[in-house]
């Protein structure tokens, strides 16, 4: 079945219609990636979200895949070896949507790290994460760490350590791995909310009734096995199960703010401590600078979560604090984010002291949960879920099934023969994209963020037409998420497709009214629809500028 939005009832009829080995809930990164490694095995499978794909924990992360430098810190020695091999095979798997990132950490008298710990910390954590020679840390004296970056305090610089760390487009991993589980055989479909299980007169769960969230048409959606992947609605779902006993989520949440680089021109990523002891990330990223995260307890709304005053003046003193020529104020954050992380309640525990760890429970029913972990460790997560929904199916139904698949396969996108080949492959679409119609700065600028799917962009290129109010890369990329990616509003394009809500705010400002209008014809909205989907656009270009404290009083900063 195609992964076009105007298919999606045609969808839903099919899926109602199939029995499936394993149907999971949740369609972020976990539930996306445990889908793809179900499909590739063999195993008949379908995912629904009960928002947008990634629409949660996995567009709102820090947009690192790193290796958790921080819990050596905590002495998760294991978790740092094994999240920090599995970045190498993210990267290789998806060169397109991962890419390496030189991170300083800077080391100052009497702040966290101590020259000696640093050096020895960052060799321990390039030998447990298998880091290749030449990406291993160096140590930097005080002169050789302001020539890195001169923005930098000076006052108490020893130094600092040189490492690298991996960065990504978030929500386009997520949507790059469920696109490959979909081109492999699964059924995912979005804005699909799991609103009861279904049980067999034994009581063992079979299936889901489903709810298509825009239509309001449900469905039931049976299943030999039913996995949880519903990240900061783990426990809502476990409670429709009956089984939320012992172990909980503890949500926390983190902010980040973003900044255009004539306001704060940083040139190198910068990993540091802040007063309080926290660690916070500063990273330049296409014209502009992104900072964070904060680390709070959460019990408010999961889908709405978003910067208060308190959260954003805390990351403008850190700001301050490690860049005093930066004269940032709130004026200048263009956009923000906020997300959810879904953790294991730790008795006594502030928010940045509980693990990432992720666990994994059966309840008697059947229903398999997966809570807690980190972006970095999907993959892995996802290999551990998918043996033990096998280990089921071959007790209950006799099936066997291939070992995992997923080590060495890469995501849609993601087939340019490994990373090293990745800035050749660049190179020859971006000579390409003059016969589509398109500069060579837009080819290059596609051919990175697609990978090799860029030339179903380019094809695109030649339906353009200039009447559709569009210029043509938004053309491109517009129908392109509509029709293989299964965009159906445009806050799906322009936070989870394309991030430009946060990263190139002032386009969103420019291009809303054609999209939204583009949208309607395509789709055939009533007046009363391209409204509402117009005013859920304004609603989130408010929130990612102002944010919103938890009374839903507007934060007036501009």
């Amino acid at each position: 079945m195609a992964f076009s939005s105007r298919q999606r009832s045609e969808l839903f009829k099919a899926m109602s219609e199939k029995t499936y080995d394993v149907l999971v809930i949740g369609g972020g990164i976990t539930g996306g990636g445990i889908a793809l490694d179900a499909v590739s095995r063999g195993m008949q499978t379908a995912l629904v979200e009960m928002q947008d794909f990634a629409a949660g924990t996995s567009s709102r992360s820090t947009k690192l895949v790193h290796g958790g430098l921080r819990y050596l810190k905590q002495f998760e020695v294991k978790m740092v070896a094994e999240v920090g091999r599995e970045r190498a095979v993210v990267y290789e798997n998806g060169p397109h949507v991962t890419t390496p990132e030189w991170m300083l950490l800077p080391i100052y008298r009497d702040g966290t790290f101590g020259k000696w710990s640093t050096s020895v910390g960052l060799w321990l954590y390039d030998r447990l994460a298998g880091v290749k020679k030449s990406e291993r840390r160096t140590m930097l004296n005080a002169k050789q760490t302001l020539e890195k970056e001169p923005l930098l305090k000076s006052d108490g610089l020893l130094g600092g350590g040189y490492y690298v760390e991996y960065r990504t487009d978030d929500a386009r991993l997520t949507i790059e791995v469920i696109k490959k589980a979909v081109e492999l055989g699964a059924d995912a479909v979005n804005y699909t909310k799991a609103e009861q299980f279904l049980y067999d007169d034994r009581g063992r769960i079979i299936g889901a009734h489903c709810r298509d969230m825009l239509s309001g048409q449900t469905y039931d959606i049976r299943a030999k096995t039913v996995v949880n992947a519903a990240g900061p609605w783990v426990d809502t779902l476990r409670d429709k199960d009956g089984s939320k006993t012992n172990k909980r989520l503890q949500l926390t949440k983190g902010v980040h703010l973003v900044i255009d680089q004539k306001r704060f021109p940083l040139k190198q990523a910068i990993y540091f401590d802040t007063p309080d002891g926290r660690m916070v990330f500063a990273i330049p990223r296409d014209g502009k600078t992104y900072v964070g995260t904060t680390d709070t307890f959460y019990d408010d709304d999961p889908a709405h979560p978003a910067m208060t005053e308190e959260d954003r003046d805390y990351l403008l003193q850190a700001i301050h604090y490690m860049f005093p020529s930066v004269g940032v104020t709130a004026d200048d954050v263009e956009s923000s984010w906020a997300g959810v992380r879904p953790l294991i309640y730790e008795e006594g525990k502030n928010p940045s002291e509980i693990s990432r760890k992720d666990e994994i429970w059966t309840s008697p029913s059947g229903l398999i949960t997966i809570a807690g972990g980190k972006l970095t460790g999907y993959r892995k997560m996802a290999e551990t879920v998918v043996d033990l929904v096998a280990k089921q199916l071959e007790k209950e139904e006799g099936k066997t099934f291939r070992p995992c698949q997923t080590k060495q396969l890469p995501i849609s996108g993601g087939d340019v023969g490994g990373s090293h080949r990745l800035p050749a492959f660049i190179a020859e679409k971006t000579k390409e994209a003059a016969r589509y119609g398109l500069t060579e700065e837009q080819g290059a600028r596609l051919a990175k963020q697609y990978g090799t799917n860029v030339d179903r962009l380019f094809a695109l290129s030649q339906q353009y037409d200039r009447s559709s109010g569009l210029t043509r890369e938004t053309f491109v990329r517009l129908v392109y998420a509509i029709e293989e990616e299964m965009a159906v509003k445009p806050v799906d394009y322009f936070i989870r497709r394309t991030g430009a809500l946060l990263f190139d705010i002032d386009s969103v400002r420019r291009e809303k009214e054609a999209v939204v209008a583009f949208m309607a014809r395509y789709f055939g909205w009533t007046e009363e629809e391209r409204d509402m989907y117009g005013k859920e656009l304004d609603q989130e270009l408010r929130r990612a500028v102002l944010g919103e404290a938890d009374n839903d009083r507007r934060i007036v900063n501009k």
